[in-house]
């Protein structure tokens, strides 16, 4: 068996009935200007997301659930095949640009952190994000702070870049959109600064298709407190 090839980046992107928006966001990600795996997880689509992703050939990894798990179990599944020595979270919808996922990863293939988060409030929170998001995003915020006494300033951020050794290291457990509290809290834990970066943001309606609710937000923060205590094994 030959060897893997490392590459510099591995993105990886759930993906769920997103027929509308897959193929542009995996064109996009694959013409960036850096070293990059695509590793997409079609977790249990019924629409046609699974042959456009079958268009692609080997440009990118196709890892497939036969019914939804969860976007942190995606997560978890798609992980075993990534060689990039980092790893960035992609949604499979257009409220984040794949342009920014350079900027993202620069920093940890430089050496300076081991963490770093795409911000979408860098110039305070969008205009067109439902009152009940905005509501949960800042008491996320705050959370993080008292919690682990931290100053972050969008928790719940799909755009979060990894060393790949952390990532690995952090033994998720997530199933659903726990993933973003599990690993803020473990990254906390491990001793890491979590930077950020500000990127480009435009939320989708849930008529659009967006899956995750506000009434997501109890499994959120008994997430942050469930690993407050938490320490590597």
């Amino acid at each position: 068996m030959g060897q893997v090839q490392e590459t510099d980046v591995t993105i990886i992107v759930p993906a769920l009935d997103e027929q509308a928006t897959i193929r542009e966001v995996v064109d996009r990600l694959l013409a960036l200007p850096i070293s990059a795996q695509v590793v997409v997880v079609d977790d249990g689509s019924s629409d046609d997301t699974p042959s456009i992703l079958a268009s692609f050939g080997d440009r990118i990894t196709v890892v497939t659930n036969p019914i939804p798990s969860g976007k942190g179990m995606a997560i978890r599944k798609a992980l075993a095949f990534a060689t990039g020595k980092v790893v960035v979270i992609q949604d499979a919808d257009l409220e984040y640009s794949p342009e920014d996922i350079p900027k993202l990863a620069e920093p940890i293939l430089q050496g300076l952190y081991g963490v770093v988060y795409g911000t979408r409030f860098a110039n305070g929170m969008h205009k067109d994000m439902e009152l009940p998001n905005r509501a949960v995003n800042v008491l996320l915020r705050w959370a993080v702070r008292v919690l682990y006494g931290r100053k972050i300033t969008d928790e719940a951020t799909c755009y979060k870049a990894f060393r790949r050794e952390l990532l690995e290291e952090m033994e998720l457990e997530c199933e659903r959109f726990e993933f973003c509290p599990e690993v803020t809290a473990k990254a906390i834990r491990m001793g890491e600064y979590i930077h950020e970066e500000p990127i480009k943001y435009e939320p989708r309606s849930m008529e659009a298709g967006k899956k995750i609710r506000w009434t997501d937000a109890p499994e959120a923060f008994w997430t942050l407190f469930k690993y407050r205590f938490w320490r590597p094994h």
